[in-house]
């Protein structure tokens, strides 16, 4: 096992993670909330859902994601559990 390449490919998948959450809470929650205030969603301004619920479903969805890529990078390098 290369844990170089591990620890690499492991700090890629967290930076887009991070970068996805940070674009979704601060940025469309934040940021952007005039300019997406002027679409609705569900009945609600769009800054305002992106700010009260969208970043936490956005986080949730990246949670599993995180856990399926994982997986698949522990299999990649032989460290998973099975």
């Amino acid at each position: 096992m290369n844990s170089n390449s591990y620890w690499h490919e492991n700090l890629r998948l967290i930076g887009t993670c991070l970068i996805v959450w940070f674009t979704c809470s601060y940025g469309f929650g934040v940021l952007l909330v005039d300019e997406l205030n002027r679409i609705q969603f569900a009945g609600f301004k769009l800054g305002f859902w992106f700010a009260q619920q969208g970043s936490i479903y956005v986080f949730l969805v990246l949670i599993f994601f995180y856990a399926h890529r994982m997986a698949k990078i522990d299999k990649k390098h032989d460290v998973d559990e099975e």
